[in-house]
Parts: C-alpha cells; structure tokens; sequence
C-alpha cells in the first residue's frame, strides 16, 4: 500500500502545511475521504458483503436473548400436587414435608430445587436483579475496550466465550448464593453482547441504510426468545440441562462464525490503522461490484473541522485529541448530556421491557405459547419503526414510541380484574 494512502492518519510535521498534503500535491492530489463517503461513493451503502456481514454479526442478538430469558423457564415456579397417601396435604411452604410435590419433579427449576417459596420468594427477584446489574458494568467494561485496544469484533469474541464459561458453570452451581455470583458474571459478559454486535454490523453501512438496518437487528433477539421456548420445551425437567444447551451455542457462535467476521473499518481508522480500515472497504467495494480507486486516502470524520481550528497546530496535536476512548465522550458538553440522555432512556426503556417480558410467566396461559408470542409481538414494531424512520426523525419516534408505551401499560394496569384493580 502506498504511503499517501496511511500518511493522513500517521504522518505529521510541525511546519504549516502536513507533509501528507505536500505529497498529495506532489502526485497530482489525492482524494482524502470519510468513512461514510467512501462507502456511499465507491463500496455501496447496503451490498452483498455488507448483507453477509450483516446476518453473521446479528446473529450475536440471539445468544444475547438466550443468556437473558433463560430465567424465564430456570426460575419458574412448577405446579405442586399433594403426595400425601390420604390426599392431605399440609401447608404449601412446608413442601415435601407437608407432603407437596413439585410437579416435574426438583430438579425442573430452581425455585423447586431450593425451595424458593412464601419467605424465600424475593431471592427469584433478587438474582434477576444481580443478572441485570451485571449487565449494566459489563457493558460500561467491554464498551470501554471496543473502542479501545480490543475493538468490537476481539470485545464480541471475548464476551461470547465468558457467556458460554459463566453459562456451563451456571449448570453446576451446587447452591443459591453460586447461582447467584454465576449469573452476576453471565450478565457482565452478556450486558454488551447486543450493543456490541450492532456496532460491528452497522458501522460498514452506509449512512442512508444505516438506520433501517439498525432496526433489523432486533428481529434476531426476538428470533432468540422463541427459539429459547422451543428448546425450554424439550428440557422441561432439568433447568441445569437448560443453562447447558443454551450456553453452548456461543462456543459454537466463535468458532464457526467469528472466523468470517471484519473488524470494523472505523475502528481501524480510529486506531490509527488507516491501511487496515482501507483493506476492508476494498473488500466490501469486491463483493460488492464496485472499485475503490487507488487515489482514495481515509481521513476521520471531523478532521477538517479540527485542522481549521487548530490553525497552526501541527498534525500531532490534531491526531492526539481522540483516543478512541469512552473518555472522549466527556470532553464536550454536548456528548456528555447525550450520553446521560442515553443511560436514562435505555434505564427507562429496559424496565418497561423487561418487566413486561420475565413477567409472563404470571399469565394463566401455557408459557411456552406466551413467551413465542410475546416476542412474535414485537417484530411489527421493528418494521414499523424501520420505515417510518427516514421520514420522521430518530428523536420523534422515539419520543413518539415511549409515550404510547407509557400510555398502553398504564390502560393495561386499570383493567378491572386483571391489572393493579383486581
């Protein structure tokens, strides 16, 4: 590779003009585009590499799904029968000693297994919400070193391999305090899987499909749910061999998927990598039918932004103030508030959706059929959102879409006899 084509990332000199430029210059003048110009110009936007990329990336929603709602069917609370030879039976909370039985037997859930019944019931709730606080600094963690010297496809391959150890171990947890110091870490390695595979399928995207295609990624993790029912279905009895056999499915998701994955090219050109990230939209621009001419030189986004306002400064100062890290963030007023708008928005969003969905377990319906249809329901948001998206706005559909969630949840809560008023 020639050296306009690293210079604009890796050169610098201290007098007024980059020696970069100076050799473009040289050479009849190079053109120095932006990731998302080179896409939209010469790669193409939405091609059959990105689609390839797209599909083997997202498919990380699914393990992320697994690992997340497999309490669902872990942690229910099985039928119980009387036992007693005369057909009576004591009080329910004394369990087998007051001749209860689990239907299924003890061994078809945890709460069954350690008796998380009557005076025990909050430790259920309790390791749910050690899962989930799991989840909120493993995403902090990996979403660190993604941007960092890991990068998003090493951070996704990592967090695959701790879900899947975290996951095996969790089926041999011989007592409820190592359930719950195994879910805790399932949730620091699951926390960043989702976030960390839509950046890796969304970043060789083109800025004008980027958004619709966003979206698609969720049907993955919908995908995920009713694929868990269905396995749920076949294990009825064992919640050890449940944990098993979704666990698995991440060992098997790096080692015969990962291997066909691209770092993303920002990424590359971030880290200062910009030979890399040019090789990888080459090879988009191949599959895709397309050609990158050999003139073409990656710049970062803002790097004309912030040669005009360093005025004199040389190129070292300019490439010295992004690190690729989440401290960068905190640098601007802007970013700062954009990211607390984030964190209280997905706190918000998470608890409505996630309440919704580990509490079907309390519909008087077949749980397996509910959970299928549970995520079934929410593929029309997906696509409703994906094609309204362009037109109106990402902040007026989101606005939009919590409010009327508030609103459904709130009518659905005052319904006589089934809500907050029965």
């Amino acid at each position: 590779m020639s050296a306009a084509t690293t210079e604009p990332l890796l050169g610098a000199n201290t007098g007024g003009e980059s020696e970069t430029n100076k050799r473009n210059k040289n050479n009849g003048g190079g053109k120095r585009l932006g990731i998302d110009d080179a896409l939209s110009s010469h790669c193409g936007e939405f091609g059959r590499w990105q689609l390839r990329h797209f599909v083997l990336v997202s498919a990380a929603w699914a393990l992320e799904a697994l690992h997340t709602m497999v309490i669902i069917f872990a942690d229910r609370e099985p039928a119980m029968s009387c036992a007693a030879p005369d057909g009576r039976c004591g009080d329910r909370c004394a369990g087998a000693a007051a001749g209860w039985e689990w239907v299924g037997g003890a061994a078809s859930s945890t709460i069954a297994e350690w008796g998380l019944v009557c005076g025990e019931r909050y430790k259920v709730g309790l390791v749910q919400a050690v899962f989930f606080a799991g989840c909120m600094i493993g995403a902090g963690v990996f979403g660190h070193l993604s941007d960092s010297f890991l990068g998003r496809k090493g951070s996704l391959q990592v967090v695959c391999v701790l879900n899947a150890a975290f996951g095996l171990l969790t089926s041999l947890a011989p007592n409820y305090w190592a359930y719950v110091t195994l879910r805790l870490l399932t949730g620091f390695s699951t926390g960043s899987v989702g976030v960390l595979a839509f950046v890796l399928a969304t970043e060789p995207i083109g800025p004008t499909r980027r958004g619709a295609v966003g979206m698609s990624t969720f049907y993955f993790f919908s995908g995920g749910i009713a694929a868990l029912a269905g396995v749920a279905a076949l294990f009825p009895n064992s919640w050890r061999t449940l944990y098993v056999v979704t666990s698995l499915p991440s060992l098997a998701f790096v080692a015969a998927v990962m291997p066909f994955v691209s770092e993303s090219p920002r990424w590359y050109l971030v880290r200062r990598r910009a030979d890399d990230a040019l090789r990888v939209l080459r090879a988009i621009a191949a599959a895709n039918g397309r050609h990158v001419p050999d003139d073409v030189s990656l710049k970062l986004d803002d790097e004309d932004d912030e040669a005009a306002a360093a005025g004199g400064k040389d190129d070292v100062d300019r490439e010295s103030s992004a690190s690729g890290s989440i401290f960068d963030v905190f640098r601007s007023r802007t970013t700062r508030v954009r990211l607390v708008l984030s964190v209280l928005i997905n706190l918000l969003t998470s608890v409505v959706y996630y309440g919704l969905s580990l509490n079907v377990v309390n519909l008087k319906t077949n749980l397996y059929v509910s959970v299928v249809v549970n995520s079934v329901a929410e593929m029309p948001a997906y696509l409703i959102t994906a094609l309204l998206l362009d037109s109106c706005g990402r902040k007026p559909l989101g606005i939009g879409t919590m409010l009327l969630s508030g609103i459904f949840c709130t009518a659905g809560s005052i319904i006589p006899g089934v809500g907050a008023m029965r």
